[in-house]
């Protein structure tokens, strides 16, 4: 199945537009397994048990797991996500950017060492650097648009005069993935929760595309203004899921014994909150 049926098919199945973001930091584990990296994996996949009824996707930050020398528990992880909820769509969350030929590496590493589903990417080496990605066509790829963080606005937010209309920078990559460079369908955006205003001018650039917004929850990221700005497009017409991923917030809801309960009545919560403002 392609990423994009994937990705409808688990918000029709779990009523839900909720990326679960899976960002393990030993630090923050509950007090029982707390500083251990061993368990990394015996963390993430007791909140991927009770969550998988109400997420969209699931978002694993490889680089939570590749500073603790982890690969092998997210290997492990990966495997576990698809056996237990085949259903829900994995996006690995790694922010490659590079040439051609190392870009066909990291696509190997994603989806065939991992099994991805789908994967981020950052646009700023253009589109060589994207196209072996495209190569996989089964698979999904998220380009950074409109990040959530403050320094976005450094390059993201400039604007570009060699370009007719002199268009910000992020509203070019968002046309450039909406037109050309989305071959066979398989491109989204990432936008971050944090910018509203942006995210509704994403999302009138590219109706059609998938929205990846991190930044509710912990970031501060509202999730009633989230959905409404990614669901109002060009005349109201939007093709695209939007997809709204908490990590921290959802993770480390309890440091106690109950940890993955309390994770699952945040993720409901969350949810519930998301479809609510969909339907509003």
């Amino acid at each position: 199945m392609k990423f994009l049926d994937m990705l409808s098919a688990a918000e029709r199945q779990n009523a839900s537009m909720l990326c679960v973001g899976l960002d393990p930091e030993p630090t923050k584990f509950p007090d029982s397994i707390k500083g251990d990296s061993n368990k990394i994996y015996d963390f993430c996949a007791a909140i991927v048990d009770a969550t998988a009824d109400l997420a969209i996707a699931f978002k694993p930050q490889i680089a939570y797991f590749a500073a603790h020398r982890a690969e092998g528990q997210l290997e492990r992880l990966m495997e576990h996500m698809r056996r237990v909820a085949p259903q829900v769509p994995i996006i690995l969350d790694a922010k490659r950017g590079d040439i051609g030929s190392t870009a066909e590496q990291y696509a190997i590493e994603a989806f065939e060492r991992y099994g991805a589903d789908a994967v981020t990417l950052s646009p700023f080496m253009g589109f060589d650097s994207v196209q072996p990605y495209l190569k996989h066509h089964e698979k999904g790829a998220f380009l950074l648009c409109r990040t959530s963080n403050p320094g976005g606005d450094d390059l993201q937010g400039q604007r570009l005069a060699s370009i007719e209309g002199q268009p910000l920078l992020y509203e070019h990559v968002a046309r450039l993935a909406q037109g050309p460079w989305n071959l066979n369908g398989q491109l989204g955006l990432v936008v971050g929760a944090t910018y509203p205003k942006e995210i509704e001018r994403v999302r009138a650039l590219a109706p059609t595309l998938p929205l990846l917004i991190p930044g509710v929850g912990a970031q501060g990221g509202d999730a009633a203004a989230t959905v409404k700005a990614g669901m109002s497009g060009a005349q109201g017409h939007v093709a695209g899921t939007t997809i709204v991923n908490s990590s921290r917030a959802i993770l480390y809801a309890s440091s106690g014994a109950d940890f993955a309960q309390a994770a699952r009545r945040v993720a409901l919560q969350t949810r519930d909150v998301l479809q609510a403002a969909a339907l509003s």
